[in-house]
């Protein structure tokens, strides 16, 4: 019996299949992906919740700003007019102390480590995005903001045009956040909470500050310690681009800061 096969150099043409090019926004076209962002929405079901904070208990504006410090002696500085570049919230920027922020709130030595006195609006209102002040000089320190436990925070946080506007991710440690309005320009407290989104808006624990622009978060201060927020671009976060929020202690057992455990190493 014969097997009729196909010679071994005949073979099926291959079928062309188009090939389809996903039609991508343009690298610096912001307004496209401030309008994709924006239409992200939490699921807000019952088996998925969306627990915005409707109910704030404390308010805060903090500028996001780019800035200088005099340059130390027998170096040279790449900063404006040879200056050192900094960055700072509401124009303090941040101190790493030398001993920790949770050791020293948990054993109440907090004198000499930080402050608890961050400023909770800029000390010196100006046009954000507008024309920036002539004096980009910064202030210096290890300051923390100090909320008792359950506290409902909203938080807006404003870029400037200080150096340049840039879009900067801020993440915050220990806590996930409602992002519940931004826009670009100057925040207007007498219209722009009108225009947030209190029912679905999307929980992150990471946002972009808009390129002169602003952004309202809300989120509720339940977990006890101290909890950095910072820049996430890591040369402005060594340029003191950070600051840290110490959450108290509550009443219940479970509501309470841990010690530390007896094996931690010892500095």
């Amino acid at each position: 019996m014969k097997h009729h096969t196909k010679p071994f150099n005949q073979t099926t043409p291959p079928t062309i299949f188009p090939l389809y090019k996903p039609n991508l926004p343009a690298l610096n076209d912001t307004s496209y992906a401030t309008n994709f962002s924006t239409m992200l929405r939490s699921l807000a079901s019952a088996d998925f919740p969306a627990n915005v904070p409707l109910k704030v208990d404390r308010q805060f504006f903090f500028t996001v700003s780019l800035g200088t410090n005099p340059c130390s002696k027998n170096q040279t500085c790449q900063g404006p007019n040879g200056t050192r570049f900094a960055a700072s919230v509401n124009n303090v920027s941040f101190i790493m102390p030398t001993t920790a922020l949770l050791q020293a709130h948990h054993f109440g030595q907090s004198k000499g480590v930080y402050s608890p006195y961050f400023p909770i609006t800029p000390l010196i209102p100006f046009n954000y995005t507008g024309t920036p002040p002539n004096n980009t000089m910064v202030g210096n320190g290890t300051k923390l903001v100090v909320l008792p436990f359950n506290t409902s925070v909203e938080l807006i946080m404003q870029d400037t045009s200080i150096l340049g506007a840039e879009s900067h991710p801020l993440h915050l440690h220990g806590f996930n956040f409602f992002v519940v309005g931004q826009g670009f320009g100057n925040f207007d407290p007498n219209k722009d909470p009108a225009k947030f989104n209190l029912v679905d808006p999307v929980e992150r624990n990471t946002v972009g500050v808009p390129s002169g622009g602003w952004v309202a978060i809300r989120f509720l201060a339940d977990n006890p310690g101290v909890w950095f927020m910072h820049c996430h671009l890591e040369v402005h976060t060594t340029w003191g681009l950070k600051m840290a929020w110490v959450v108290l202690d509550g009443e219940l057992p479970n509501q309470k800061l841990l010690p530390p455990p007896a094996d931690l190493p010892q500095c």
